[in-house]
């Protein structure tokens, strides 16, 4: 008897293993289902048509134009206005770059506009939840932007061409960021890189400062910081920073550091704002961008 409950037992822990691990099986075949066909919706990518949303504002609308006739190379486009975005975003037969302004949970409004590259598809007249979201990249508060979106629009069109080459290259999975495709901070040692005063979080104090702004970091106010982007001056790495006019906590900011001569990506965090962490670059920030220098 005590013989065949040993048996008994060991059959019920055997079978409960097989199922244990049919189950991981199962999610890790899910998983990587998910990383190949996301991949895969998008080969088709350089033959597709990209719309380009038109917002409706004067002034961006036009630089937008601009830029995108000067730069835009990885597909073949065409410019249309919110309505016809409203109207075709359901076909997969092409791709969307649109200017949406995001709002967080705990904010009243939106506060953030991002440029968001969307693969049309069904359900997308129901929700813009339902289309596949290649990449979005932050460009300027929705109310009360600085004007700095216009001297760094260029490079922000740029990186998101990079992150496309990178996704059909490599291969992209639902939680890939554009963190995922930026250039090694560590490698850039022998950059010059340049923060406008105003990405600086108020926490970055004068003893922070002389410890890790040296060997080719500093500073700057933000026309000089500013004038090495529009100048595209090589080697040298450049601040931008996207937050709400009126940041609550809950909010986020978006920190960024772009080569002004090649316009690649080099860093780039979201930060929730908290009650103590206003916006800007932080001391850890400043910590992890340096720590390949000191």
């Amino acid at each position: 008897m005590e013989t065949t409950g040993s048996t008994k037992t060991i059959r019920i822990v055997t079978m409960f293993l097989i199922m244990a691990a049919a189950a991981a099986f199962s999610a890790d075949a899910h998983a990587q289902a998910q990383i190949t066909t996301k991949n895969e919706k998008i080969e088709d990518f350089p033959e597709k048509t990209t719309k380009i949303v038109l917002s409706g504002q004067e002034f961006f609308d036009a630089a937008l134009k601009e830029e995108v006739m000067t730069r835009w190379n990885v597909s073949p486009f065409e410019f249309c206005t919110m309505d016809d975005f409203n109207r075709l975003k359901s076909d997969s037969d092409y791709y969307f770059l649109v200017p949406l302004k995001g709002q967080f949970r705990r904010e009243s409004e939106p506060s953030i506009e991002m440029l968001s590259l969307l693969k049309g598809g069904d359900g997308a007249d129901k929700s813009l939840d339902k289309m596949l979201e290649i990449v979005s990249i932050p460009v300027r508060a929705a109310r009360y932007p600085s004007g700095r979106e216009f001297i760094f629009l260029s490079a922000l069109l740029d990186i998101i061409q990079e992150y496309v080459i990178y996704a059909l290259d490599r291969g992209i999975n639902a939680y890939s960021t554009l963190a995922d495709a930026a250039e090694d901070i560590s490698r850039a040692g022998g950059m010059r890189i340049i923060f406008s005063e105003g990405d600086l979080s108020p926490k970055v104090t004068e003893e922070i400062r002389e410890l890790y702004f040296r060997d080719g970091v500093t500073a700057a106010d933000e026309e000089i910081a500013d004038d090495f982007m529009l100048n595209n001056v090589p080697n040298t790495l450049i601040s931008y920073t996207v937050a709400p006019s009126d940041p609550v906590p809950g909010s986020y900011c978006y920190k960024m550091l772009i080569d002004a001569g090649t316009h690649r990506l080099y860093y780039y965090r979201k930060q929730r704002i908290g009650r103590n962490s206003g916006p800007g670059f932080q001391p850890d920030d400043i910590m992890r961008i340096t720590s390949g220098r000191n």
